[in-house]
C-alpha cells in the first residue's frame, strides 16, 4: 500500500515524488519512459536555485533574446545580471526521476490504464512495459502528472477533457558553430504568421544541439513544413536532425485540480503553462511541489478538501502573471500587424528590463511606476493604432 502514486515522470511528477519521499511518505512513481516532450528547454535562475539544479544539467547559458517580427525586424534584448539556463529534456527529465528514486520513491515503468476503487483502497492499474501485463498499485492518494490531455484529468476531474491547447513541434538538430544567423548564446523568438499564425517559432541553443520549432492551435497548419521553413530562414536547413517531437501544450490552468476524494493534478495535466511565452518547466516543477504539499496535508489531516491547496498555493503566487501574459497573447498574437507592433514595443528599454526581471524572478515588478506608465501609454497607442506598427 502506497501513500501516493504519482502518474507521470516529467518535471512535475518527478518533483512531487521526490518531495513526498523526502518527507517520509511511501511513494510510487509510474512513468512510460522513452517519451521526450518537445520543449525549448529554457529555465530561469529561480528554478535553478529553488530546486537545486546542478550545473551539469545546464547545457547552455543564454545572454540575449532576439525578437523577430513578420517583416524580419529584429530587436536583441540583453539578459542583465544573470543568464537563462537551457536544459535538454531527454537528460533533464531522467535526472529528476533518478533524484526522486534516490530520495526513496519506488519506480515503475508502464502505461497508466485506469483507476479502480472499493471500500478498502484505491487502485492504479497500468500496463507494465517489460511484460505487457496489467499490474496494480494500491494507494491512498494519486497525483496525476501525465501531461496535457491527461488521462487522469479526463477520468477524474471536472473539466479535464476541455483544456484548450496548442500543438508544439520541434526538431533537435546538431548545432553549428556561431554563424551570421545563429548564435549559441542567443535565443531567437520568431513572431511571424507564416511560421505560426497564432503563436511563435523558436531557435533555442542547447550547446552541441539546438531546438527549432513552433506551436499553433489552428487546425490544418503543417507543423513540419513550417519548421522546415524556419530552419531555412535561420540558416539551419543543412544541419543533421537528431530527433523530431510533437505534443499538445495547454493554454490555461484548469478551474479545479482535484476530484474532492483522492486525486490531485500537477503540471501540464493541470494546465499550468504560461500564456504568451509557453514557458512550462518552471511552472511544472512548482505545480509538482504544491501537489505534493496538498497530498501531504491530506494524508496528515484526513481532510480531502486539503487537496485543493495545490491550486490555491499556485494561483496565489502566479495568478497575476498568468493574467497579464494571457492579455498580452490575446492582444498581440492575433495578426501579423499586431505581432509587428509587439516587436516594436520590445525595443523599449523599460519593457526589456521589466520583462526579464519578471521572468528571472517569477514576480511582476511593481517598482518604477513611471516606467509602467510609459509602457502603458505606448501599449495603448499601438493597440488603438495611433502610431505606426513600426514605431518604437
Amino acid at each position: 500500500m502506497f501513500d501516493v502514486v504519482v502518474i507521470g515522470g516529467g518535471p512535475s511528477g518527478a518533483t512531487a515524488a521526490e518531495d513526498l519521499a523526502r518527507s517520509g511518505q511511501k511513494v510510487a512513481l509510474l512513468d512510460r519512459e522513452g517519451r521526450i516532450k518537445p520543449c525549448g528547454g529554457a529555465v530561469p535562475p529561480r528554478l535553478i536555485q529553488d530546486f537545486a539544479i546542478p550545473d551539469s544539467q545546464i547545457v547552455a547559458r543564454i545572454n540575449t533574446a532576439r525578437m523577430i517580427s513578420p517583416t524580419q525586424r529584429q530587436v536583441d534584448i540583453p539578459i542583465e545580471n544573470g543568464y537563462v539556463g537551457m536544459v535538454d529534456r531527454e537528460h533533464f527529465d531522467a535526472f529528476l526521476r533518478d533524484r526522486a528514486e534516490a530520495a526513496g520513491a519506488t519506480r515503475y515503468t508502464g502505461t497508466f490504464l485506469r483507476i479502480e476503487r472499493d471500500e478498502e483502497c484505491t487502485r492504479v492499474l497500468y500496463r507494465e512495459k517489460a511484460t505487457g501485463e496489467t499490474q496494480i498499485l494500491q494507494t491512498r492518494l494519486i497525483i496525476g502528472a501525465d501531461g496535457a490531455r491527461s488521462s487522469v484529468a479526463k477520468a477524474e476531474v471536472p473539466g479535464g477533457d476541455k483544456i484548450p491547447y496548442v500543438i508544439a513541434y520541434h526538431e533537435i538538430i546538431e548545432a553549428p558553430e556561431a554563424t551570421a544567423q545563429y548564435d549559441p548564446l542567443r535565443c531567437d523568438v520568431i513572431y511571424d504568421g507564416k511560421i505560426s499564425p497564432d503563436f511563435y517559432g523558436w531557435v533555442f541553443p542547447h550547446g552541441k544541439s539546438a531546438s527549432v520549432g513552433m506551436g499553433t492551435g489552428i487546425d490544418g497548419v503543417d507543423l513540419k513544413k513550417a519548421t522546415a521553413e524556419l530552419r531555412v530562414a535561420s540558416g539551419l536547413e543543412h544541419c543533421r536532425t537528431i530527433r523530431r517531437e510533437g505534443a499538445p501544450i495547454p493554454l490555461r490552468p484548469m478551474d479545479r485540480w482535484d476530484n474532492g476524494r483522492d486525486v490531485v493534478l500537477a503540471g501540464d495535466a493541470a494546465g499550468v503553462v504560461a500564456p504568451s511565452s509557453g514557458e512550462g518547466i518552471y511552472y511544472a516543477v512548482v505545480g509538482g511541489r504544491v501537489a505534493a504539499t496538498a497530498a501531504a496535508a491530506c494524508l496528515a489531516t484526513g481532510r480531502v478538501r486539503d487537496l485543493g491547496l495545490a491550486r490555491k498555493l499556485f494561483m496565489r503566487e502566479h495568478k497575476q502573471v498568468f493574467r497579464v501574459l494571457g492579455a498580452m497573447q490575446n492582444a498581440y498574437y492575433r495578426s501579423d500587424e499586431r505581432r509587428e507592433r509587439f516587436v516594436s514595443l520590445c525595443h523599449d528599454i523599460d519593457v526589456q528590463r521589466l520583462t526579464f526581471e519578471a521572468y528571472m524572478n517569477k514576480r511582476l515588478v511593481k517598482a518604477r511606476p513611471l516606467a509602467h506608465l510609459k509602457i502603458g501609454i505606448k501599449n495603448l497607442a499601438h493597440l488603438t493604432r495611433l502610431v505606426s506598427e513600426t514605431r518604437v
